[in-house]
């Protein structure tokens, strides 16, 4: 199966610019959402150097943030670079819990392996399949209680174009450490789960 960025970029054209005024765009430096203004009468969605992973991430990003937040640089988030202490590695990972879920989705929807992204290479060690469990549950809340609008318009397209016929199920998001029966219930706090409040007010 063939992977091109110019397929994501003309999708979600088709569905978002003519109802929220936004394009995929690839850029060719780091990754940001920058909103309409006077140098340009549609909001960007701009993803890294023509990555398809990239593509998804900062598509997924999107895909949650509220209206007033979708009038925002970078939809007003603040981003501890790498070498990010404890407490700035949990308050990051908290923020990508939700996106990179939806993300999963995107990736299984097209066919493209995903990989979970916590990275802190020069700050305190990151526990990766602890967070990907995070996500894993993040998923399973969605795929149970539904994915935020936005993102599940997209994951029908990416299936329309990529997989005809797919049905997302929980069988198909997995990861390479085994999980007990335990820690696959291991609940985590509604407000990390649950982003309609978010998604509809800001």
């Amino acid at each position: 199966m063939t992977h091109n960025y110019q397929d994501l970029i003309n999708i979600f054209a088709e569905l978002f610019f003519t109802s929220e005024n936004t394009r995929l765009v690839k850029g060719d430096d780091e990754p940001v959402y920058l909103p309409a203004d006077s140098g340009c009468d549609f909001h960007r969605v701009i993803f890294a150097h023509g990555f398809y992973a990239s593509a998804f991430h900062e598509v997924s990003h999107w895909c949650i943030a509220g209206a007033n937040r979708r009038l925002i640089e970078d939809f007003g988030y603040w981003y501890a670079p790498d070498g990010r202490d404890a407490q700035q590695q949990q308050q990051f990972e908290q923020v990508e819990i939700k996106p990179q879920a939806i993300e999963w989705a995107f990736c299984v929807a097209s066919g493209f392996n995903f990989n979970v992204s916590a990275d802190n290479l020069s700050g305190i060690e990151v526990d990766r399949f602890g967070f990907q469990h995070k996500v894993y549950l993040q998923v399973q809340h969605y795929l149970a209680h539904g994915f935020p609008a936005r993102a599940q318009q997209f994951i029908d397209a990416l299936i329309a174009f990529y997989q005809p016929e797919l049905i997302l199920t929980a069988e198909m998001f997995a990861f390479s450490k085994p999980l007990s029966e335990n820690e696959l219930h291991i609940p985590i706090p509604v407000s990390v789960l649950d982003d309609r409040a978010i998604n509809e007010t800001f």
